[in-house]
This record gives C-alpha cells, structure tokens and sequence, in this order.
C-alpha cells in the first residue's frame, strides 16, 4: 500500500454503499444482477455481552488494522471479547530505516505497541515476504491459520474482503482469500486432523468484519466515536510506515521553521501527532460517519454466525407433545 497516497485516495472506499438506506448494484453481460444491502448501524452494547470471546484481528502489513478497524477492535475489547492481532508480511517494503532489516526491525517493534495500545493479548507473526504473498502458496497460509484458530479458539475475525473490488495489493487480497477459506475448514473435522491427537478441537470463526481500500458491498456501520482518541494514539504507534505516526510532530516544526503553527497540534510531539492523527490522518472516520449521523465510523461488510435452517425451523414450527 502506498501510504502517502492512503489519504486523498481513501475516501473512495465505500463509495457503493455510503447512505444508510438499501443500495442496489447491477451487473452487466446483457442481462443484470442486483443486490439488495440493509445497512446496519452498530452502536456501543452496554455491559460485556460478548464475555468469553475471541476475535483474531488479521493484518498483511502492520498499519491496516489500526486504519481500517482500530475502532471496532476497541469496541469489541469492551465489550467483553478478548483479541490478537496476526501480522501477515514481514513489513519489509514500506517504511524508513537504514536497511530492509532495520525496517522489519522496527516495524515489528511499532506494531507490538499498537496492539498494547489497542488492547490486543497478543501479536503473532508469520513473516511471508512483504509485496510477493501471492508467490507463496495459499494452502500453507491456510494450515497455519487453520492451527491458530483452533489453538486460540477463535470466534471473530476482522480482516480485508476477499470481495473488494480494485485491490492492486497482492498481499492484501491473498490475505483476505487465506482467511476466507481458513475460517469455515477450521471448523470441520476432516480437514488437519493431526491437531486434534494433540488437544486441540473443530474451531473457527463464523462471524467476520471486511474491510477494503475500495469498493465494497457495504453492510455494516460500527460508531466508533467513543473510541476515535484511542484509536488515533494507536495510529501513532506506527512511526514507521503509515498516515499517522510521528507526521505530526514533523509538520509542526515545518510550519514553525516558516513562522507558521496548527493550534491543534499544541507545543509539544506528543500532541502534535494524537491530533494529526485524530483530525487529519483519520479524517476518513470522520467523513463516514457524518454520512450516518455519527460523529466518526468504520465501513464493513459484516457475515453473521450461520444460522441453521434446521434450528430456525424447529423454532417456528414445534410444537409441545
């Protein structure tokens, strides 16, 4: 991902579902698919009603989560669920330092502090080569997330749609496949059986939170106002690569250096970058969510747990012997 170029060109995600009300897309070849899409507006739940769950919050490079979810992970944290963080590429391509190993170095390093600082327990590595994950086999990528799944007893994800449409970035939408088909073999009891002669049991997500750069059937709006501070001072934690970090802090010394100053970005780095990273580097939440009446906000394209038709019936139709 380019990151300089993150934020003129990120208002155009979402673009085929912005209005609350259902959206229609239609397909072309001479005759027309159409699509119907309720837009749900998920507010803060009070108390912790998701107690004892786990979501997996996947990333190809260290700053996507942060950007594209940083808020709902929050929320999510909040409301009882407990969260990792899983680390695709070795985020060797992108980002400054003295050499392709410094990068890594330090990237790693930005992005076990922004998990700290979302409240993530944990962050896991697997370090696939930054910008050429679609050279490496998916079926590998697979197994290993399969096996933490199961081991971490996942519930929830949160990565890139494996739909979006106009993603030029291989690490991005070879992510997104992994995980898609990761999610519902985890679950079956054919599939990597070995993990269960060592403890482990069929487990996997069914509920999924996609994001994209681009377009994207649109279905989910999280109000994330509560948590847009946090979210920002996360974002800072990537001083090496992304829209936030340290931009801040450096922008105020430039306007400085030609007797110039933001009032919001203080006398000081520290807030200098929390506000840089509030109110310019994450203007995009802000945008979105005055589209819905909210003051800042996250696009996804939510799929709920599935529901079998089995139970749904017996539900509707039982009767008492």
């Amino acid at each position: 991902m380019d990151r300089r170029m993150f934020l003129e060109r990120s208002f155009a995600g979402g673009m085929m579902a912005q209005a609350p009300q259902a959206r229609e897309l239609q397909g072309g070849g001479g005759g027309s698919t159409s699509y119907q899409v309720d837009v749900t507006i998920e507010r803060k739940q009070p108390g912790q009603p998701h107690k004892g769950k786990v979501f997996a919050a996947i990333q190809p490079h260290c700053d996507d989560i942060p950007i594209y979810a940083g808020g709902t992970v929050l929320k999510m944290i909040d409301e009882g669920y407990e969260g990792i963080l899983i680390t695709m590429s070795d985020d060797s391509m992108a980002g400054e330092g003295s050499s392709y190993g410094d990068i890594v170095l330090k990237n790693e390093n930005d992005t076990k502090e922004m998990a700290r600082r979302l409240g993530l327990k944990e962050a896991v590595f697997l370090n696939y080569p930054n910008h050429n994950m679609d050279a490496w086999p998916i079926v590998e990528m697979r197994a290993r997330l399969v096996y933490l799944f199961r081991a971490y007893k996942v519930d929830t994800v949160l990565v890139y749609d494996p739909s979006g449409l106009y993603e030029r970035n291989p690490d991005h939408y070879v992510t997104a496949l992994a995980v898609e088909s990761a999610c519902w073999m985890s679950r079956s009891e054919w599939d990597y059986p070995e993990h269960f002669r060592f403890g482990l049991t069929p487990h996997g997500p069914q509920e999924k939170y996609y994001f994209a750069r681009g377009p994207q059937l649109m279905n989910r709006v999280v109000d994330i106002g509560d948590y847009i501070d946090q979210k920002a001072w996360a974002n800072v934690a990537n001083g090496t690569q992304g829209p936030c970090g340290i931009r801040g802090s450096r922008l105020r010394r430039a306007l400085a250096a030609q007797g110039r100053r933001l009032p919001i970005l203080g006398d000081d780095d520290e807030t200098a970058n929390r506000a840089y990273s509030k109110h310019i580097g994450l203007r995009r939440d802000r945008v979105r969510g005055q589209q819905h009446g909210l003051e800042y906000a996250e696009f996804f394209h939510y799929i709920p747990a599935d529901q079998s038709d089995t139970d749904e019936y017996v539900r509707q139709n039982a009767v008492a012997l």
